[in-house]
């Protein structure tokens, strides 16, 4: 059995005062996919990531996005939209080479640590990080349609991407599994609030489309949703603001997409939504599934 999650941190050195360490050790997880650490390496704070290995992306925009893939042993291989990642470990961090992931539309986004994927040393599993774009409400909001193209561009580039991976992972004998914050609920089962949020971003006709292209018998699977057809959310992000986690006004944005063997192995999967408001780690819980792999 391996336990695998993913967490939105929202600011790695912010969530480890908030209890960061206290639930992932609890978890007891064999892979943690991190995303928004929001730290240069060089401010990481020392233990950041436990006797975990961590393979991190900051990207070169100060203060912002940073993805990463924890696991127990250093990975067999990396691939990123850059050239070189960092591996971080109880020994230090060191630059480590990464094979550059070659696609015209995630070309532009290359330094805004925004995906990073690994093939784990210890398991037939390809394992990949992602914070995709938040986008915009473009044509309803003035003034938002670069946003709102970005969006556009990186998931079509991402679409191309899973494909060309997943394929690629299975010649090689390996399951593939994307996990991170697609900043898209897809159904209407996806946010509280769906009638008032139909011109919001997340919830356009033309992401929720997108992102149901992506998905299939054989292409990937939305785990949890297998998991949990029929169930509102269960949700994974909710505003600070106001009583929207009091009253579990969510989104469900964060996801395990999994290649149709693994998503057929997974056996259990839950959201570590926190007791109360003031136990929030992040505005993003913890998203874990068990999945039946040697």
């Amino acid at each position: 059995m391996v336990r695998i999650g993913t967490h939105n941190v929202n600011g790695i050195r912010a969530a480890l005062r908030r209890g960061f360490h206290g639930f992932w050790s609890k978890a007891n997880a064999d892979v943690v996919a991190l995303q928004e650490v929001r730290c240069r390496v060089a401010d990481l704070p020392a233990g950041a990531f436990g006797a975990y290995h961590a393979t991190l992306d900051t990207g070169h925009l100060a203060g912002r996005n940073g993805v990463a893939v924890l696991t127990r042993t250093p990975p067999a291989r990396v691939r990123s939209l850059t050239d070189t990642v960092v591996s971080v470990d109880a020994a230090g961090a060191t630059e480590r080479p990464a094979e550059r992931i070659v696609n015209r539309d995630l070309a532009p986004f290359a330094t805004e640590g925004r995906y990073v994927e690994v093939d784990l040393a210890d398991a037939p599993l390809r394992v990949a990080s992602l914070y995709l774009p938040k986008g915009a409400a473009w044509p309803y909001e003035e003034g938002t349609e670069e946003k709102y193209l970005r969006k556009m561009r990186f998931m079509k580039g991402l679409a191309r991407h899973l494909t060309s991976s997943r394929r690629d992972a299975a010649a090689d004998g390996r399951e593939f599994l994307v996990m991170g914050d697609f900043n898209i609920a897809h159904s209407k089962l996806d946010l509280r609030n769906w009638r008032s949020n139909q011109k919001s971003e997340g919830f356009l006709p033309e992401e929720r489309e997108w992102f149901g292209s992506v998905l299939g018998p054989r292409r990937m699977v939305d785990v949890v949703r297998d998991l949990h057809p029929e169930t509102d959310g269960p949700y994974t992000w909710w505003s600070w603001r106001g009583q929207a986690f009091t009253n579990d006004s969510g989104w469900r944005i964060d996801y395990h997409l999994a290649s149709p063997g693994l998503a057929r192995a997974a056996v259990s999967g839950f959201v570590g939504r926190e007791d109360s408001y003031e136990e929030r780690i992040s505005d993003h819980s913890p998203v874990v599934v068990d999945y039946a792999v040697a």
